[in-house]
């Protein structure tokens, strides 16, 4: 049974900005013209105990600003030690952004578990969902609110 994992997009305060941290990574991927696969990784303090689960198909939702906007699929959890001899668990997945149908949630620290059936569903035109999370940044919030209340973004 797959189960995906949750996080707060810390120090991001827009889908915008976070894919272009991720195109930017691919691009340097590109220029060292390696073999291996474009990967991306965020380190945590605890690896998840249900890891089997997660691995079974799971994806890293991120919260921006109180909503879960996007999704990455995790590809594998590596344990690692930072400089200092810390212990952490590098959650490794594909930078390719997936827009996920926005669910407000509340604060938390750290990350979660989110069961597959609470997850938010992929948006399912993803060209167009990026045509409007570029629309997005020259929006009032409190107009783009209304709109999505509305049903109309």
């Amino acid at each position: 049974m797959t189960v995906n994992l949750i996080k707060l997009c810390v120090g991001v305060s827009d889908v915008t900005q976070l894919i272009q941290e991720h195109e930017r990574l691919v691009r340097q991927a590109l220029k060292r013209k390696t073999k291996k696969p474009v990967e991306d990784h965020h380190w945590t303090r605890m690896r998840p105990k249900r890891d089997e689960e997660v691995l079974d198909g799971g994806s890293l939702f991120w919260v921006i600003r109180g909503i879960i906007r996007v999704r990455h699929r995790i590809l594998r959890l590596d344990d690692v030690t930072d400089a200092d001899g810390q212990q952490y668990c590098a959650i490794i997945y594909d930078p390719k952004v997936i827009l996920v149908d926005p669910r407000p949630r509340r604060a938390f620290q750290g990350w979660r578990y989110l069961e597959a059936d609470d997850s938010p569903p992929d948006l399912p035109n993803q060209r167009q969902a990026f045509a409007n999370v570029a629309a997005e940044v020259d929006m009032p919030a409190d107009m783009l609110a209304e709109l999505r209340t509305l049903g109309l973004f």
